[in-house]
């Protein structure tokens, strides 16, 4: 406990002056499978068969892992391609539940020209994160886990190293259907700067809650991010609109709104439909309002911030889509498939 305690004040005081965009590896936060992404994109609370979730919360690892394969692309905007791959393995001696996984970005290829703009060639760009992970049930009720990323950058010429850690604990009573889950992400920096300059990296603290009905087959959590901090609104005070589209005067936000909207900016509300005795289709949807405050247009009705999806498993794979809208532009839609190698091993039998 004293090594976990001075590891988070030491995340804590190292990222105090942290706020948006002063970040470098900012895709270690994008959605790595399609449910995270149908469920607000992020989701650290709920412990099954699901070895992707040990990427942002490694606690969440348990034996129902093992020989467990997840393979997921997200057909991000602009044509960028963000995908994920891990697999998890269970060790019944020393109970240990281990997992590894690539999260990747492939911004594509680019044009390369001078100052007049002729061409002169053309350049890519892409970062990866490979993370290992163990998870350990410490008691009945509550579990340990730990990751460590190596992170890898490339613009151009212009390359980069990281290395990151994370610590979590998740608490489950499975007579009360609870899980309580508190996670301190991407402790950590870079061992190689792009140009001599060190950047931050995006530390985050994260504690969650999701709890299943006893009579319905629905599940919802709540999940607070950048929770070491208060004051997250990324607003330009330049910026703020004097009239709506139809000429009459904005009314501005109070000290009152400007509180209860910067709380909600550190909140994602989801749930998910669990059909079927072996609960093998779902129905998942989710919001992450610091999406919406900061995406929509004024004056006009949109999904921002809002995302949904389906699972189902048909035969041994388990397919999985979601969908998360962030401006009126548009939004993401990402797959995932995922087997585990059980299935055919008793399928050969």
């Amino acid at each position: 406990m004293k090594y976990l305690t001075f590891l988070f004040l030491l995340g804590v005081s190292s990222a105090m002056a942290q706020i948006g965009g002063e970040n470098t590896y900012e895709f270690l936060n994008l959605p790595h499978t399609a449910r995270v992404t149908a469920l607000g994109s992020n989701l650290i609370t709920v412990m099954d068969d699901d070895v992707a979730l040990g990427y942002h919360n490694p606690s969440l690892l348990n034996a129902s892992m093992h020989q467990q394969l997840s393979f997921s692309n997200n057909f991000y905007m602009a044509g960028i391609n963000q995908g994920y791959a891990g697999y998890g393995h269970f060790l019944k001696k020393p109970k240990l539940a281990l997992h590894t996984g690539i999260q990747f970005i492939d911004y594509g290829t680019f044009d390369m020209t001078n100052e007049s703009g002729q061409i002169l060639g053309n350049f890519s760009a892409a970062e990866y994160a490979w993370a290992v992970g163990v998870g350990y049930q410490y008691t009945e009720r509550i579990s340990l886990g730990t990751n460590i990323k190596t992170i890898f950058s490339q613009f151009e010429s212009y390359n980069s190293v990281g290395l990151a850690a994370d610590l979590a604990t998740t608490y489950q009573d499975t007579s009360k259907n609870l899980t309580i889950a508190f996670v301190i992400k991407n402790m950590g920096t870079q061992l190689a700067t792009y140009n001599g300059q060190r950047e931050r990296i995006p530390f985050d603290v994260q504690l969650g809650i999701s709890k299943q009905l006893k009579y319905l087959p629905f599940r919802y959590s709540i999940i607070l991010h950048d929770f070491y901090r208060w004051d997250i609104r990324y607003d330009d005070p330049n910026d703020q609109p004097t009239e709506s589209a139809f000429g009459e005067p904005v009314v501005q936000q109070g000290a009152v709104g400007v509180a209860v909207d910067n709380f909600f900016r550190h909140v994602i509300i989801n749930g998910e439909l669990l059909l079927g005795k072996a609960q093998n289709f779902r129905l998942r949807v989710g919001y992450n309002h610091q999406r919406r405050a900061e995406l929509q247009v004024d004056n006009t009705v949109s999904f921002a911030g809002f995302s949904f999806g389906a699972g189902i498993k048909v035969n041994r794979f388990k397919l999985d889509y979601g969908r998360g809208v962030y401006h009126l532009a548009g939004g993401t839609n990402h797959l995932t498939i995922s087997t585990n190698f059980q299935e055919f091993k008793k399928k050969n039998r």
